[in-house]
């Protein structure tokens, strides 16, 4: 009688087919978290507690699509039926950008999953320690980053630091990501409701995003080569064709340069935008290299069509990039 082969525990196991088509959000929390979160718990549709662990070795989702991670994630799906929701805590300083590209745009997982935000926390006490540590040259502070990245800070301790060190925090967390929603905290005690469903890559919150676009402003650095946000606005239709080319060099080929002739490093991209021929409002959205546009419900109808535009990231020149953008993009045409 044949030995039963064993299976290596390198070999990717097979997707199982689901039958439920009802997508399951993915958040990503990451950050400082040994001290933060103590425990995890998942409450299913009928009122049953239950938890379930996923260490991430090398702190890292998608380093390799036969990583141990990303084959707990599969597994995670044959119990379909019975999760509502998949929290991802991540180790340490990991990039959240590189695990959040999986559930954005990978194919095998897409239909399954989607991504629904991105959660950073932070240290009340040592936050701005960790983000004034200075990196050698050409490499970006990870602390810095984690917020660049988030839709939504959650600044724990604040028990421990006084007003002041607290005030200096935001300020600082502002300065980087100026779209980041900031929550304060005393043992991470948040209200499930401002944590889940933050729609923040896909089109249900298009409302919220267009009202924060409309009051943005441009962040002044709080630290030296620190993270900053760029915002702008320009009337008029642009070509979808060119924008294409324009946010490929920006993101992919790193074309653009600020006065020092540092290149422009963008790590969030967020903005809605009116393309020639499109009557519905479209979404921008960019992380690290990766982008996309997204059609939205909302029609342009007889509001002014006005494209709002933010950049979170490094070396970024609000100018130079404008300059760029009005002269590359913009497609003047009658009617507009």
């Amino acid at each position: 009688m044949d030995e039963p082969v064993q299976q290596d525990d390198d070999d990717c196991p097979e997707l199982v087919p689901i039958e439920n088509d009802k997508q399951i959000p993915v958040t990503i929390i990451t950050g400082y978290l040994g001290s933060a979160l103590e425990k995890s718990l998942a409450v299913s549709q009928a009122g049953e507690l239950y938890e379930e662990w996923l260490e991430l070795r090398n702190g890292c989702l998608c380093c390799s699509v036969k990583d141990n991670g990303l084959k707990a994630i599969e597994n995670l799906m044959e119990k379909k039926g019975k999760f509502d929701y998949i929290l991802l805590e991540t180790t340490g300083l990991a990039d959240p950008g590189a695990v959040a590209a999986m559930f954005w745009v990978d194919a095998d997982l897409g239909s399954d999953v989607y991504l629904d935000g991105i959660v950073t926390v932070i240290d009340a006490k040592y936050g701005l320690q960790h983000l004034k540590e200075e990196k050698p040259e050409g490499l970006v502070n990870e602390a810095a980053r984690q917020i660049a990245l988030a839709d939504l800070a959650i600044v724990n301790k604040t028990d421990l630091v006084e007003q002041e060190a607290l005030q200096e925090l935001r300020d600082t967390v502002r300065s980087i990501n100026g779209l980041v929603k900031i929550l304060e905290t005393q043992k991470s005690r948040v209200d499930l409701s401002e944590v889940l469903d933050l729609h923040s890559f896909d089109s249900k919150d298009s409302a919220n995003l267009a009202e924060k676009l409309r009051l943005m402003k441009d962040s002044k650095p709080h630290l030296d080569k620190s993270i900053l946000t760029v915002t702008f606005e320009l009337d008029g239709n642009l070509s979808e064709d060119v924008l294409n080319i324009f946010v490929q060099n920006l993101l992919w080929e790193k074309m653009f340069h600020n006065k020092e002739g540092l290149p422009m490093t963008v790590i969030r991209l967020k903005g809605i935008v009116a393309l020639a021929g499109k009557a519905h409002q479209v979404m921008l959205q960019g992380v690290h290299e990766l982008y996309e546009l997204n059609e939205l419900p909302q029609l342009w109808g007889d509001d002014p069509r006005i494209n709002r535009l933010v950049f979170i990231g490094r070396n970024l020149d609000k100018d130079i990039l404008q300059e760029q953008f009005t002269s590359t993009v913009v497609a003047q045409e009658k009617g507009a």
